[in-house]
């Protein structure tokens, strides 16, 4: 499909509101798919993006890997909507996408994960996707504790893919074991 082109092929599939906050929100194109071939392996795999926004990380990685389930939680149920819209016209069935916030996700029906700092939305005053998410450093580094607990209990062998982290999230179980094209790409796995 053409859509899977390039990044400006790719965003015409959302509103104009939302394609024009792809550059600075949205998973580009190119790391997607070597986020998506890191995670995408063994059988049966389900991979939870955090913070999904519009679903462009799992759309381009369920097109790619048809056998992997792409879930991604995403707290704006607008953004959600749009994502499952998408999902629908590309005709992808391996893929969810839950509205919520991620601290409410069993992280145990996930083999794999993929991370595009979702909590710095809570740092950042200007450039904000929208104003329904609370500007707190209290919670921003909260979610980093919450999500490290997560992490922590996760079995060897657990992937991730952060991208623009600040890898406090990380704990010292997981070890880098590459870099992405884009060095902000980051491929973990839980030691």
């Amino acid at each position: 499909m053409e859509c899977f082109s390039s990044d400006e092929k790719f965003n015409q599939l959302y509103p104009k509101e939302i394609s024009a906050l792809a550059s600075r929100h949205w998973t580009p194109l190119s790391v997607a798919k070597e986020a998506a071939a890191f995670l995408a392996v063994g059988s049966n795999t389900r991979i939870l993006d955090i913070g999904s926004g519009v679903g462009k990380f799992c759309l381009i990685g369920a097109k790619l890997y048809p056998n992997t389930v792409f879930a991604g939680i995403e707290q704006r149920k607008s953004l959600t909507q749009i994502a499952q819209s998408v999902a629908l016209e590309l005709s992808l069935s391996n893929t969810e996408f839950l509205t919520g916030n991620f601290t409410e996700i069993n992280f145990t029906q996930y083999q794999h994960f993929y991370f595009y700092n979702a909590f710095y939305e809570n740092l950042i005053d200007n450039d904000a996707i929208d104003q329904n998410v609370v500007q707190s450093h209290e919670l921003f580094n909260l979610y980093n504790r919450k999500l490290y607990k997560q992490l922590k209990q996760l079995p060897s062998g657990t992937r991730i893919a952060t991208f623009h982290s600040s890898e406090n999230e990380m704990p010292s179980t997981y070890q880098v074991v590459g870099i992405g094209s884009n060095e902000d790409l980051k491929f973990w796995i839980k030691l």
